[in-house]
């Protein structure tokens, strides 16, 4: 068995890169696939910004994808696989329509507007910077790349938010058939455990006086809210701030419905991990890779990109550092999670 980094990258033929302004609190993650990779998508929230995914879907004519770009600044943002664009076709990479080199790139962004500098967000030279920062290594998680400005815990405001970031996360699921992902969480919803059913990250309580630390803590419960009179007015006037975005990749050998299966099935780590998660005020959104190495069945592929979602998921709560007058898991919970997955 591989010796793993617990990283997308993992997966072989499968580089990334982060491109951000840490003082904006926003910016763009590139999945490279520069030999191309049989890709498929899955769009479940309300809310999404996306590039070029109608092109993966079944009984369209585009097999593979070149990169799927990452981004924060709402639909700002979308500019930044133009970066990609441009910097795969100086490679000489891309569809070859006789005339020129189309590369594939396909996006999702989501909303991090709020936190840090409204007027800066990514676009395309901050889409070529982190195509040449790809790289095979382990990517940096938390604070980095799409995850720069994300946040969680949002239906009593962003001020009872707490920050969260990127994460990313594989495994080895048999015969050197690897499962990798990277994610992006800006939800809505708060961020649970599975092990223990317990909120890592989410909506804050507003109660005053001591803090007291109860079976979920200083947290408000988003569930629990929303049953409440409060609650409902709360998420009536819940701003469209939310998404998460993530690619998950398998060097197996899979076609293109396979593919779209895959990234179908991996909304279930959102699910398991996200409370609620692919509501109307989401834009959840993953992207699938598939790079034809290794051979396996698609359903042993799409049962573990769930779990392998679900840990990134964990990873990029625990791996965020406060900014923007955010608190992190790591500043106000450290007690509740142990990064080691």
């Amino acid at each position: 068995m591989k010796n793993l980094n617990n990283a997308i990258t993992d997966v072989p033929g499968i580089l990334v890169g982060h491109a951000h302004d840490l003082d904006a609190l926003t910016g763009c993650t590139v999945i490279l696939c520069q030999d191309g990779a049989v890709a498929g998508v899955d769009q479940r929230g309300g809310a999404p910004g996306t590039r070029e995914t109608d092109a993966l879907r079944p009984m369209h004519l585009v097999e593979h994808a070149h990169a799927i770009m990452l981004a924060g600044g709402s639909a700002f943002g979308l500019d930044a696989a133009s970066g990609a664009m441009r910097y795969l076709e100086e490679k000489g990479i891309g569809v070859n329509t006789l005339v020129a080199r189309v590369p594939i790139v396909a996006s999702a962004i989501l909303f991090d507007l709020g936190i840090g500098s409204a007027s800066v967000r990514p676009d395309a030279a901050m889409g070529y910077q982190a195509c040449l920062n790809a790289s095979p290594n382990p990517p940096e998680q938390g604070n980095a790349g799409a995850g720069a400005g994300a946040s969680v815990g949002k239906i009593l405001g962003n001020g009872q938010a707490m920050k969260s970031g990127i994460g990313t996360a594989s495994m080895d699921v048999g015969n050197g058939v690897i499962v990798g992902a990277i994610v992006a969480v800006n939800a809505l919803g708060d961020v649970i455990d599975p092990a223990n059913n317990q909120i890592v990250a989410g909506a804050r309580s507003i109660n005053k006086g001591p803090v007291h630390i109860g079976a979920q803590g200083v947290f408000a419960d988003t569930m629990e809210v929303m049953r409440s009179m409060v609650g409902r007015t709360a998420l009536g006037l819940a701003t469209r701030q939310n998404t998460v975005i993530g690619v998950v990749a398998t060097n197996a050998k899979l076609d293109k419905v396979e593919v779209n299966k895959i990234a179908q099935m991996a909304h279930n780590g959102l699910a398991t991990t996200i409370r609620p998660a692919h509501t109307l005020l989401d834009g959840d959104t993953i992207f699938a890779l598939a790079t034809g190495q290794k051979k396996c069945e698609a359903m042993i592929v799409g049962a573990f990109a769930a779990q392998v979602m679900a840990n990134a998921i964990l990873q990029a709560v625990r791996s965020a550092q406060p900014a923007g007058g955010l608190p992190s898991a790591q500043s106000i919970r450290p007690e509740l999670f142990n990064t080691d997955l």
